[in-house]
């Protein structure tokens, strides 16, 4: 235990995700030893984040205006939405090149031993966008776990007698991953999922 400054930042580092108390030590005594033109930057930006940065009022993505980038852009479809549990699914997703519609974040999955239900998310107000008749497909990307699953197979319920085509992620194996190392839900989903040549 440290005392002081040193002892504060490395409590409040430590409060951070994925930050275990090793590395806060780490990351305190890498602030305390870096130039403090660095440290004013790291703390500008973070202040930054917190005084610009909100969620789109539309899909719940992070923006600096009302609406992100995303839902701004014209050339978007409007009538393939693509569901997402947080924002950082959303730039997984961007990164391939392969989607060109709009998202919806719900901030979460449904987990009832953690206390989250489906009124802990964002489901109204994606049930709301989907009422407007403009939606003719929903894909549903949330993770590949027992939370992630849960939840789309609530959305799908819900929105299937809408008429609106739900999919979800096909989920398999790695590139690059051996058989071997699989296990029976991987390899039992990429059998599902396989497509013929």
């Amino acid at each position: 235990m440290y005392e002081g400054a040193i002892q504060d930042l490395i409590d409040e580092l430590g409060r951070l995700p994925g930050v275990g108390p090793k590395s806060a030590q780490r990351i305190a005594f890498h602030v305390l030893a870096a130039d403090p033109t660095d440290i004013k930057r790291l703390a500008a930006a973070l202040t930054r984040v917190k005084e610009q940065v909100r969620f789109c009022v539309q899909c719940y993505n992070v923006a600096e205006e009302d609406m992100c980038r995303i839902c701004r852009d014209p050339r978007r479809r409007e009538d393939a939405i693509c569901v997402v549990e947080e924002p950082k699914d959303v730039v997984a997703i961007e990164r391939t090149n392969e989607f060109r519609g709009r998202y919806h974040v719900l901030g979460g999955a449904i987990n009832p031993l953690e206390g989250v239900g489906p009124d802990n998310l964002r489901i109204r107000e994606l049930m709301a966008r989907l009422s407007s008749g403009k939606v003719l497909e929903l894909i549903l990307a949330t993770d590949p776990n027992t939370e992630g699953e849960a939840t789309a197979t609530y959305l799908a319920l819900m929105v299937k007698p809408m008429g609106i085509t739900v999919s979800r992620l096909a989920s398999g194996l790695p590139v690059g991953g051996d058989l071997e190392y699989a296990d029976e839900i991987t390899l039992g989903r990429a059998f599902e999922g396989r497509r013929t040549l």
